[in-house]
């Protein structure tokens, strides 16, 4: 008798919900498709140069709680409002959180935050959060991990990102190039931007790759490319922080002689703020300085930010604070508000 020889380690399987069941229990209004379609074209024309305006990227480092991230995003909403001449807000609404080893993976993977990995829940969970965002009048942005996950609710998001782990990956670079939305690629955890310049220009050519369709089916799909790919620097463990003068001409001048547009966009955490949220108000002030010396090649900005600063762990019978983050810790909201106005006023005064 011969030996079996597959599926060795897998212990369990369960039935995945599919992208069109879900978009059927939960369908984007018509009003919010609107929405989105014009806020997708106002951040490519802000990144392209076109709007003289500054993305902000704003929101906690992952959601957990749908609850608190609505609250926020109301209060950003209000925060902005005064300075929509000036700045394009747009949410972080991130469902998957990427792990250098083990650790909770986000809310699509645990919604429950206790290892029971109800998928399908967390799937539900993270299109009523962005059918919410999108009713509020927020655009949305979100990075994409999982390679099949986009097609339950892309979309909904306005601003596409790949993280710094997957920038190098050839499967992420092919899902990006046939992504509707404009996406902005990070560079590699070392710091090096050469990663991430390639991945723009290998997601803006067409490519054949394995993926789902709406219904559910193992399809070979084919991108027709992505012309709206763009560079955000994070800093890395080698190069330190790279969000200063010297890092954003390089950068700008790496683009150019690329034949890219030479506009980027900044993460205020990460390796610019070396894992202390409170050093973003550094970098923020940094980048307005630039910006009002006229350097154009800034065209965004992205804040770790939520309801209560810091972060907390998940612990078993401990009830969680309300409002403050599960993973990396972010400034309060109170705090990223006088943050939001500098910027603001930075981009007003480099106008005149």
């Amino acid at each position: 008798m011969s030996q079996t020889t597959d599926d060795l380690r897998i212990g369990k399987a369960q039935p995945l919900i599919t992208p069109w069941i879900l978009a059927e229990e939960l369908p984007l209004p018509e009003a919010s498709a609107d929405f989105i379609a014009d806020a997708r074209r106002t951040i490519e024309q802000v990144l392209s140069g076109e709007d003289h305006r500054v993305l902000a990227i704003v929101g906690p480092c992952s959601v957990h709680d749908p609850e608190a991230l609505l609250e926020f995003a109301t209060g950003l909403k209000s925060i902005c409002e005064p300075l929509s001449d000036a700045i394009v807000p747009v949410l972080r609404v991130y469902f998957e959180k990427p792990r250098t080893v083990v650790g909770w993976k986000g809310l699509i993977n645990d919604p429950d935050l206790d290892g029971s990995f109800h998928i399908n829940k967390g799937l539900h969970l993270a299109r009523k959060v962005l059918l919410d965002v999108a009713a509020l009048g927020l655009p949305a942005a979100s990075e994409f991990l999982d390679t099949t996950f986009g097609q339950y609710y892309a979309e909904l998001v306005s601003f596409g990102a790949i993280g710094a782990r997957t920038v190098e990956s050839q499967v992420h670079r092919e899902l990006a190039s046939g992504l509707s939305m404009p996406v902005g690629f990070k560079n590699g955890t070392d710091g090096q931007i050469d990663v991430a310049l390639d991945a723009i220009q290998c997601a803006r050519h067409s490519h054949w790759f394995p993926s789902l369709t709406k219904e559910g089916t193992p399809a070979i799909l084919k991108s027709e490319g992505n012309s709206h790919g763009y560079l955000i620097l994070r800093g890395g463990r080698r190069s330190g922080p790279n969000y200063h003068a010297k890092d954003v001409h390089d950068a700008a001048v790496a683009l150019a002689d690329k034949e890219l547009i030479p506009s980027l966009i900044v993460d205020c955490s990460h390796g610019n703020s070396e894992k202390d949220p409170s050093r973003q108000a550094q970098v923020i002030s940094t980048l307005c300085e630039q910006i009002e010396e006229q350097q154009r090649a800034i065209r965004g900005i992205m804040l770790e930010s939520h309801l209560v600063g810091g972060s907390q762990p998940v612990t078993a019978g401990r009830e969680l604070a309300y409002g403050q983050s599960i993973t990396d810790a972010c400034l309060s909201l109170e705090e990223t508000a006088p943050l939001l106005q500098l910027l603001a006023a930075a981009v007003r005064k480099a106008g005149e």
